[in-house]
């Protein structure tokens, strides 16, 4: 995920990148630095000649006709003037990089920096010996990214690899919740309602909104709460409905917690307080589209701020301008009392190719592009085109037509920016402006958000985030995702199947087809990693310790 978005966490499926003849596994010190040209001569030292270098930038389609393409536009061409090396940008379309990376390592073709976001497509090459080791590289000719990886050990922790070597580059994100649970407050009002603290209360508190006519039209036409797409999964996180959990101090296989969520859903299925027909509703746009019509009292959410303030919360002051949001902590369930995910914190974003000519220049760019310059350049664009300093301190676009045409574009070129370490200016809270009403009480509901969720003191919903789960070797990991579906059906054929079909039921029968399709075997990988290589992991306690120094940083 890309730190914005983020599903229930389901192992994904490995496929293996297609072997080259003979893989190289180079080291940095089989490389050698070409001296710089004329150093010592009466006319003075020369700068060293960049040396040449190829990097991946995600291809989206949206780099505008007038700014040229993903490869060649306005700021590829200042990276390589303003940057250490002659650099080559190669197109990997965004939803099929799988594919292209494949192609091009088995060509012997591919880039010699790579950014990718996803575990299951960078650890079948690492596991064909095509990354190259970087520890070396950074000691050498890092100073930028060395820095950073003296001051935030976690970076480090989250590039090394199986054989205790480091290998991936990694940028840091503010900690915020990507989940959240909005409640429509004026409802409560006006029913006399309190805000729900367990999930018996959250069901009669939903029960209310459907059955009590809360908008006053005198029609039944409200929903309690929304249970589709991400709505669903915002709730399974309060039941902790997650594959594992720890118990006893063991890696366990969680059932229990399913059978509760699907007792939950299918209460609410039954009697009519969520939308019946919500399994069509597969991107949950139906939802949203009740919400912010206001049709919906509680709306779980995964929460992108700048789109949720400025789209969904906007239409509905539009709409119903007495709708009064605020979020609420997740009520208790059987399972405990629980923090939604979070972003994630430290994100391992690039990789070298174990091929590439001149990895000491790849550092160099590293180092380049995490310099904080670089990254407020490719966020805003330039200072006095793009943008002035606005009242709180920090940049303000000069014209919103001419950066949404030149800059907006730019993200993927970011891909190493540690946007947080700007204290200032590089949280979300600093994009609001409380000077524009609708950007005022956003802010306001962002802020309590954060309050509420925040709670170090409460355990973090998964053992970690996705993306720090363990590598599954190849056999474990086929197991894992021949059985994610067959189990998926069955927990959803518990909520809308019927009384005749139950939650136990469909437990019953999942732990059956778990068993008869080796689910032991996967058990038994993960209980032994969790015994030896947690420590070496990146879990939930890592999560809130770099929460904890960005907020003492403040």
């Amino acid at each position: 995920m890309e730190g914005k978005t983020m599903k229930r966490w389901a192992l994904p499926a490995v496929v293996a990148v297609v072997s080259v003849g003979a893989l190289l596994t180079a080291c940095s010190g089989d490389r050698k630095e070409e001296p710089a040209q004329g150093a010592g001569t009466d006319a003075g030292p020369k700068p060293a000649v960049k040396k040449d270098i190829s990097v991946t930038v995600y291809e989206r389609g949206l780099v505008p006709k007038s700014e040229g393409t993903v490869e060649e536009n306005r700021w590829t061409k200042w990276l390589n003037e303003k940057g250490p090396a002659n650099v080559k940008f190669v197109a990997v379309p965004r939803w099929e990089s799988q594919q292209k990376l494949n192609v091009l390592f088995a060509s012997s073709s591919a880039p010699d920096l790579i950014f990718e976001y996803a575990p299951h497509i960078k650890n079948p090459i690492y596991d064909q010996k095509q990354m190259m080791p970087i520890g070396d590289l950074i000691e050498k000719h890092s100073t930028e990214y060395k820095k950073m990886l003296e001051q935030y050990p976690a970076l480090k922790k989250v590039g090394m690899k199986a054989d205790g070597k480091l290998y991936e580059f990694a940028r840091l994100n503010e900690v915020t919740p990507i989940h959240a649970l909005f409640i429509r407050e004026d409802w409560l009002k006006k029913l006399n309602l309190q805000v729900p603290k367990t999930t018996e209360e959250l069901y009669q508190v939903a029960k209310a909104f459907r059955e009590q006519d809360p908008d006053g039209n005198g029609q039944k036409d409200t929903y309690g709460m929304a249970i589709s797409f991400q709505s669903g999964q915002v709730v399974d996180q309060i039941f902790q409905a997650t594959r594992w959990v720890v118990k006893d101090g063991k890696l366990t296989r969680n059932w229990d917690n399913f059978q509760a969520v699907a007792e939950f859903k299918k209460r609410l299925f039954e009697e009519g307080i969520v939308d019946r027909d919500y399994l069509n509703d597969k991107n949950g746009a139906k939802a949203k589209q009740d919400f912010v019509n206001g049709k919906i009292g509680i709306y779980p959410i995964q929460v992108a701020w700048t789109t949720f303030v400025n789209n969904d919360l906007a239409t509905l002051k539009k709409n119903v301008p007495d709708a009064k949001i605020t979020p609420i902590p997740y009520p208790k369930s059987p399972a405990g009392e629980f923090n939604p995910a979070f972003t994630n914190p430290v994100q391992a974003t690039a990789f070298v190719n174990a091929q590439a000519k001149n990895p000491d220049a790849v550092v160099k760019f590293i180092d380049f592009l995490v310099r904080q310059d670089t990254v407020n350049t490719l966020r805003w664009g330039i200072e006095g085109e793009h943008w002035k300093t606005g009242k709180n301190g920090c940049p303000e676009r000069i014209d919103a037509e001419k950066s949404k045409n030149e800059v907006n574009w730019t993200t993927d070129y970011t891909m190493m920016s540690s946007i947080i370490l700007d204290k200032k200016c590089g949280t979300t809270e600093a994009s609001f402006d409380p000077s524009v009403p609708i950007q005022k009480e956003g802010l306001d509901i962002y802020k309590k958000t954060l309050e509420l969720y925040l709670d170090t003191n409460k355990p973090y919903v998964e053992i970690t985030h996705p993306e720090h789960m363990p590598q599954l070797p190849k056999e474990i990991d086929t197991i894992s995702t021949n059985l994610t579906k067959p189990i998926d059906d069955l927990l959803v054929k518990a909520v809308v199947g019927g009384k005749d079909y139950t939650p136990a039921q469909a437990i019953k029968e999942a732990q059956e087809t778990w068993n008869k399709g080796e689910g032991k075997k996967i058990e038994d990988w993960f209980a032994s990693w969790w015994e030896k290589d947690r420590s070496s992991a990146f879990l939930a306690k890592d999560i809130y310790d770099v929460l904890k120094q960005q907020q003492a940083a403040k």
